[in-house]
């Protein structure tokens, strides 16, 4: 095992995948949020989930629990969204358990701290007579926040996370005045726990190489033969137009960005559908969909919905079904790293050489 030599950056043409224990060693879940999560952009919420005051949604972010609510300043802009810890500052219970709705303050269900929507502590029952402790003086730690195209996103540690604008510099060009996410309404959230890596689950989202062996109804709607990837410092993308879309998506084209380290945003026709990767451990993540459509309530709408839900089930099902496959293969002591195909995983070595650099920086 040598570690420098796994970890030099790696020309694309000749490049290999990692080795397998950055997929299965027991460190890995601790490292990652070290030198990936915890530095990193991560997307917790749409705007449309956060609309009024005391609106709030949670999530966990590679370990720490985090809970994003909309502030009772009596604005709708971007900046009267706030995320914090979402650990009580007295024997770390849950200041909220699940999302909510217009919410007066936030209250730990352990003890019944509260907290206001600005993240100070209220109340804490029958502390009136504990010397030299004075509510005001105890507030939930605050993450850095920025909400683009209607999209919330969240680092942990912001001295190490990438500057915002370059993190997502000249996809809004990509996406033009007619393909904004901001007007998009909150429909539907499905999870599915996934017994590998997280890193496997990523690996396998950003290449079309796999679309014709594992996804035979996927191939049909996407044109394999345009199939497109590119990369930018901080993300890549997939495109491909739709060859036979009009009965689930109309005419258009499927694009396909991952955000660096564990976000996705895959657009069609009136429909965003954004995932998460979160990690549970070495061999376990959680992948979670949350599903947005534009504001129609029509017959034939809702039955497209119905039949975009149902047509992303059979989609994941084939992808978590190979990586878990591919889990038991990284642990199972025979695979050494494989040479990664130049065009078709151009995306993947993109995304190991992010890893390799955030690797070698700690």
């Amino acid at each position: 095992m040598d570690t420098a030599t796994d970890l030099a950056p790696q020309p694309r043409d000749h490049a290999t995948a990692l080795p397998a224990r950055f997929y299965t060693d027991s460190a890995m879940a601790a490292l990652d949020r070290r030198v990936a999560f915890d530095p990193g952009w991560q997307l917790i919420a749409h705007v449309c989930q956060l609309a009024a005051p005391g609106d709030h949604v949670i999530s966990d972010f590679a370990g720490l629990p985090v809970i994003a609510v909309r502030g009772n300043g009596g604005s709708d802009a971007p900046e009267d969204i706030r995320v914090f810890h979402n650990v009580c500052r007295h024997r770390a219970g849950p200041i909220a358990s699940c999302d909510g709705l217009a919410a007066k303050s936030l209250r730990c269900r352990y003890h019944g701290w509260t907290y206001g929507l600005d993240g100070v502590l209220k109340s804490a029952p029958e502390m009136g007579t504990a010397p030299d402790f004075n509510v005001a003086d105890v507030r939930l730690p605050q993450l850095a926040v920025r909400v683009w195209q209607g999209l919330v996103f969240a680092c942990v540690d912001a001295a190490r996370t990438p500057d915002f604008d370059a993190f997502i510099d000249g996809i809004d060009a990509r996406l033009g005045p007619d393909r904004g996410l901001a007007h998009y309404g909150h429909h539907h959230r499905v999870g599915y726990d996934v017994a590998c890596n997280w890193k496997v689950y990523v690996d396998n989202y950003l290449e079309g190489y796999h679309v014709p062996h594992i996804h035979p109804g996927l191939n049909k709607l996407l044109d394999y033969r345009s199939y497109i990837t590119e990369t930018a410092r901080w993300y890549s993308y997939q495109w491909s137009p739709l060859e036979s879309g009009d009965g689930l998506y109309g005419d258009g084209d499927a694009l396909y960005y991952w955000l660096w380290p564990n976000t996705m945003l895959n657009i069609l026709p009136g429909r965003l559908q954004t995932n998460r990767v979160v990690p549970l451990g070495v061999d376990r993540c959680r992948v979670e969909f949350d599903f947005y459509y534009t504001a129609d309530e029509s017959g034939e709408a809702r039955a497209r919905r119905e039949a975009d839900l149902a047509f992303s089930d059979e989609v994941q099902v084939e992808d978590l079904t190979i990586c878990e496959d591919v889990q038991r293969g990284l642990a199972s002591g025979s695979y050494q790293p494989g040479r990664l195909n130049p065009l078709r995983e151009n995306a993947v070595h993109h995304f190991h050489e992010l890893l390799r650099d955030a690797y070698r920086g700690d």
